[in-house]
């Protein structure tokens, strides 16, 4: 399984549990673990700089994601795509949720996980079923652990 994460946010992040967490998500999803993930927490600036250029919307956001390939055919291996989280948004975020930071990284890194795959949550029946997975991905993840 190749799972990249890099720290660029100067913040602590829960990197390894995060990696264990798309790994497992891999798994669930019925994708060849040995696909590829990259994921990179960034400071506000860089993302409000991200979702400027890709997103044409202001301000910093908590997730982006950048897919890349999807399988052809089941078991293929490929790039999946990248993935760029804000941790000190998902602080705030998580603060206002009532729960951790860490558990708002990894709901993040499981939404993005979910966008790069062709979810969406552009209307409310598709918000549904993406913010359900991405809910049973963290506790499924957290149940095996």
């Amino acid at each position: 399984m190749t799972i990249e994460i890099t720290n660029k946010s100067g913040e602590l992040v829960p990197a390894d549990q995060v990696r264990t967490l798309l790994g497992h998500s891999l798994v669930q999803l019925k994708l060849n673990p040995e696909c590829e993930v990259n994921l990179v927490f960034v400071d506000e600036n860089e993302m409000t700089e991200l979702h400027i250029k890709w997103m044409d919307e202001p301000g910093p956001t908590d997730v982006l994601s950048f897919p890349m390939d999807m399988p052809a055919a089941p078991g293929d291996a490929v790039t999946l795509g990248d993935i760029v989280i804000a941790p000190t948004v998902a602080a705030r975020q998580a603060a206002t949720a009532g729960h951790s930071a860490e558990h708002e990284i990894y709901i993040l890194a499981a939404h993005g996980l979910l966008h790069i795959l062709g979810y969406d949550h552009a209307n409310k029946e598709d918000e549904k079923v993406m913010f359900a997975l991405q809910e049973d991905l963290v506790k499924n993840w957290q149940a095996s652990a």
